[in-house]
């Protein structure tokens, strides 16, 4: 590494940016994703990790022992503590099992459907390592079915071809999950990320909390998560809206399941063109929910997502009666939690209403956060009480 580039990774940080080594011919020439040794510019040992010349990230530490190597084993061991620490969270299997760099497993990602395993490979590293890995979770978890969700859009940034396909076995039907007590839908196979939404799990149990007698609008409801489980704990009414045909599917589906449907209602609409029909019809709920996709998906997004957001909490609080309750969300890595909650205040001040933050939440704890890199807990959101 250059001098004085090593700092930052001595410290402990997971990540080697490209301007912090020495990036000369040979190391250019190197395949994406091989696996190499950092040394500080006078040879102190930093770690074992993933080197792609091709990337800003250009390094991705996985260990600091030297004479560690990423063989089954070594995978295996990181998947047992991965899979302890969920085990010790949630009596089901059914969470995020792997959390990248939290989990000690740069670049990986693994959600748990039970038998059926959705795994994102989004490094280099990963990719070359996935014997690897598909050998480690063969040996731990014997699943039946393994969907590769190599489709993100930080594939791109490693080079790497975005594509979803299955690794072992094949399911076309949707699977159940259970969660806070309910049973939920999940396409695993054509869905949205791997298909369903763990990192909400604990915020979905929040806002049920208050719903018992209270009618309740689920905005971006997907599948039903928030909107369903409010319905269980003794909301009276509760309205989804999403734009997507397949996702309110599976939340019919999960309402029959649960013995929900003569509470539910479902509109296939855009959430902005359906805020503005329901302010025109007079129509107040006692809780709002607005779970939206990322606005902002780079930094470059940041000055129109901020505006999303605004706009959203503004027609959303017109939608909260007095006293009621509203819950806005962000998955966006690149919006920072102070600019969001200036964000939502300032929607709430354009709706002419003033409240107060009950709650400020984040991702559920099977979707821990690296201490030495905070931007990798993404969700934010916010509970506030209007007046």
């Amino acid at each position: 590494m250059l001098p004085g580039g090593h700092k930052r990774a001595a410290r402990g940080h997971p990540w080697i940016y490209s301007n912090e080594i020495k990036m000369d011919d040979a190391a250019r020439a190197l395949e994406p994703g091989i696996m190499a040794r950092f040394h500080s510019h006078d040879g102190t040992f930093i770690g074992t990790g993933s080197f792609n010349p091709r990337s800003l990230i250009a390094g991705r530490i996985f260990t600091r022992v030297r004479a560690e190597s990423m063989d089954v084993p070594w995978f295996e061991s990181r998947l047992k503590n991965a899979l302890r620490l969920r085990e010790s969270l949630f009596p089901e299997p059914f969470y995020r099992l792997v959390h990248a760099e939290a989990d000690g497993l740069p670049g990986l990602i693994v959600d748990r459907f039970g038998p059926h395993l959705g795994v994102q490979l989004n490094t280099a590293g990963m990719q070359r390592l996935w014997p690897e890995i598909e050998a480690a979770l063969a040996a731990q978890l014997k699943p039946e079915t393994i969907i590769l969700h190599n489709d993100s859009h930080v594939r791109t940034f490693e080079g790497l071809e975005r594509m979803v396909t299955f690794a072992l076995g094949l399911i076309k039907e949707p699977v159940e999950i259970a969660e806070n007590g309910i049973v939920y839908f999940a396409d695993i196979a054509g869905g949205q990320k791997t298909g369903w939404y763990f990192d909400q799990r604990c915020n979905r149990a929040l806002v049920a909390r208050h719903a018992k007698g209270k009618r309740v609008l689920d905005l971006y409801c997907h599948s039903g998560g928030f909107g369903l489980l409010a319905a269980k704990e003794g909301a009276v009414e509760v309205v989804g809206v999403d734009s997507s045909e397949p996702a309110l599917k599976l939340a019919r589906m999960a309402a029959e399941r649960n013995g929900l449907t003569k509470r539910m209602t479902w509109h296939r609409e855009d959430v902005f063109d359906e805020l503005e029909k329901l302010a025109a019809a007079k129509e107040k709920f006692d809780i709002v929910i607005a779970d939206p996709p990322p606005f902002v998906k780079s930094r470059k997004d940041l000055a129109g997502g901020s505006r999303g957001y605004r706009k959203l909490a503004r027609l959303a609080a017109r939608m909260v009666s007095e006293g009621g309750l509203l819950f806005m969300a962000s998955c966006s890595h690149n919006m920072p939690l102070d600019a969001f909650i200036g964000e939502t205040a300032r929607g709430l001040h354009e709706a002419g209403r003033g409240g107060r933050i009950l709650y400020t939440v984040f991702a559920a704890p099977d979707h821990p956060v690296h201490p030495q890199l905070p931007e990798s807990g993404y969700l934010k959101g916010v509970m506030l009480k209007l007046d």
